[in-house]
């Protein structure tokens, strides 16, 4: 299996075919998809100007997605780089126990959907690396009320079954944010919020 590095050359390639660029564009959100690989395509597609489903398109604006999920890997991979060599002096320290954001970061490792959007259609606006700056800021800073992404303050708690799809969803920018980087409060009313609206769909089904 071709690994991003390999398929990043391929999309550079102007000796390969422009569909076999998209195809080799597509495969590397498997390996790197910071909204999910759905909704990482659709930001992609909107900020490059080309269709989700384009076969014959300008080859430039291939190779400009394909940098801005290269830069936005580059910010995550010396995140996860920093984050390890912090594990590593914590557990010589003797403190082996993991934290909360040391849990969230072990299902996130390798930074595909590691700012999750659940509806394909609705991510930031902010280019994918800065997304990730945003992100890295909150989590290494401590609990707060708002997004760390966009800044909104509405969340709603979702939860489908899956555990990479359960928690705090921000009601501006679509985000699925890390439960560890909100406070107790945030996520009480996000789990109210929620709650009622359970409530309110159940009485419309009955009456």
């Amino acid at each position: 299996m071709a690994g991003f590095r390999s398929l990043a050359r391929q999309v550079r390639d102007p000796g390969c075919d422009v569909a076999l660029r998209r195809y080799s564009l597509r495969k590397c959100l498997e390996r790197f998809a910071p909204y999910g690989h759905r909704a990482t395509w659709d930001h992609l597609c909107r900020r490059h100007g080309f269709g989700h489903e384009d076969r014959d398109l300008d080859p430039a604006r291939l190779v400009a997605a394909l940098d801005e999920v290269e830069e936005a890997r580059a910010v995550w991979l010396a995140y996860e780089r920093r984050f390890a060599e912090r594990r590593r002096r914590e557990k010589r320290l003797g403190l082996r126990t993991p934290g909360p954001i040391d849990d969230w970061h072990r299902l996130t490792w390798g930074g595909n959907g590691v700012a999750r959007c659940v509806d394909p259609a609705v991510h930031p606006d902010l280019p994918l690396g800065e997304a990730l700056r945003r992100l890295i800021a909150a989590l290494e800073a401590g609990t707060g009320g708002c997004c760390p992404v966009c800044g909104g303050d509405r969340f709603v708690w979702r939860w489908d079954g899956l555990d990479e799809a359960c928690g705090p969803v921000c009601g501006n920018c679509g985000v699925l944010v890390p439960a560890p980087v909100l406070s107790d409060e945030t996520l009480a009313s996000a789990r109210r919020r929620a709650a009622r609206a359970d409530a309110v769909r159940e009485l419309a089904a009955v009456g």
